[in-house]
């Protein structure tokens, strides 16, 4: 799939060692431009955030009226927003804590124990510290741990961390349950794009969908209006739901020209449309950038599960979508082809996505 090198083009530095350590400034490597940095932006209103949908009543067939309700919501949601919080969504509230409790207990452990896992650029599977290959580029201020969870042949128990002696049965289900309600949303997301209600699900490969975990542990900060945890970026898959920190904030979301610190509703899962869904959907809904800011006084652990088209199947808009005054906006290009361009080139904003249009 890859030309990746074997490994990472510097040395790694793991920044939970570098928050540790009590070094009162940042290296310079984590420094960003000051137009990116969080003091740079526009101020966020505390009083906006991301829509909050029940989606309760959406299995329930006998109240039409709710089911519209939330296939309205979910739509308006994905034009506007491109990110809703889900509440109610069927996945035990007694889990959501379990799996998070478990990984910030991974965080923890020796990091002798940890470089076990250490992942590299080839599979990126592990434990890591940078996104992209790029030499001397500037890093973000976190750590993260990468799994596979589908297609089955790619999950590997044995790359799962065996400590705390708990975290392999509950990652493996909590995937079994967000698989699920992934392809749920899915349903909902096709229905309003006046298409069958299999038929994201389907272009995503039916039953051979992909699925994996990207664990972000974000270390306090000495300097954290210098800094990201994670760069700006649209997410590359198709649909996101991440597992959020209730309890310190973060995620930022841009709506407009302003960035929206996101206020996670407890035992709520964060969804967001991925490049894939962009280009499914020739463009009706969009990917939306986002970022994390860091804190000097609490650390932070989210959990983001991306859920995938197969990695071999052509991705390009419904043909349903085209029409003569909106014609296809993008040519066809497999996940995997898409998922190795970015992984070359590390967060990009939305440039990413938005090279890949057809000439025109």
């Amino acid at each position: 799939m890859t030309n990746l090198d074997q490994d990472w083009p510097e040395p790694i530095v793991r920044v939970q060692s570098l928050s540790e350590s009590g070094c009162p400034v940042i290296p310079a490597r984590y420094i960003k431009p000051p137009t990116d940095r969080p003091t740079a932006s526009a101020a966020a209103s505390d009083a906006v955030n991301i829509p909050i949908i029940d989606v309760h009543g959406f299995c329930l067939d006998q109240d039409e009226a709710l089911r519209d309700t939330i296939l309205r919501q979910v739509s308006d949601a994905c034009r506007d927003w491109g990110f809703f919080q889900i509440i109610n969504h069927g996945i035990r509230a007694e889990l959501l804590d379990d799996i998070r409790e478990g990984w910030h207990d991974f965080f923890q452990l020796p990091v002798e124990i940890k470089q076990g896992y250490a992942n590299n650029p080839r599979t990126y599977e592990g434990y890591g510290s940078r996104l992209g290959v790029q030499k001397g580029a500037i890093l973000d201020w976190s750590d993260y741990f990468f799994l596979h969870y589908l297609p089955p042949h790619l999950k590997d128990h044995n790359k799962w961390p065996a400590a705390p002696p708990c975290l392999r049965e509950l990652i493996e289900e909590y995937g079994e349950e967000v698989v699920k309600l992934g392809g749920r949303l899915l349903k909902l997301l096709s229905l309003n794009l006046g298409l069958q209600e299999g038929y994201l699900r389907n272009a995503f490969g039916g039953e051979d969908v992909g699925a994996c975990l990207r664990v972000n542990y974000y270390p306090k900060c000495p300097q954290p209006e210098l800094t990201l945890g994670l760069s700006s970026h649209s997410d590359p898959g198709g649909l996101t739901l991440l597992l959020p920190d209730d309890q310190v904030a973060g995620l930022q979301v841009r709506n407009g020209h302003k960035w929206i610190t996101v206020k996670p509703a407890p035992h709520a899962i964060i969804v967001n449309v991925g490049d894939q869904v962009q280009v499914l959907s020739n463009a009706i809904y969009r990917s939306v950038e986002h970022r994390v800011i860091v804190n000097s006084k609490k650390e932070r652990v989210s959990l983001a599960f991306f859920y995938n088209p197969k990695s071999d199947i052509p991705i390009e808009p419904a043909k349903e979508l085209i029409t003569q005054d909106k014609p296809a906006l993008y040519s066809p290009m497999t996940f995997d082809e898409y998922r190795l361009f970015i992984r070359m080139r590390g967060p990009q904003g939305k440039s990413q996505v938005e090279s890949l249009k057809s000439p025109r």
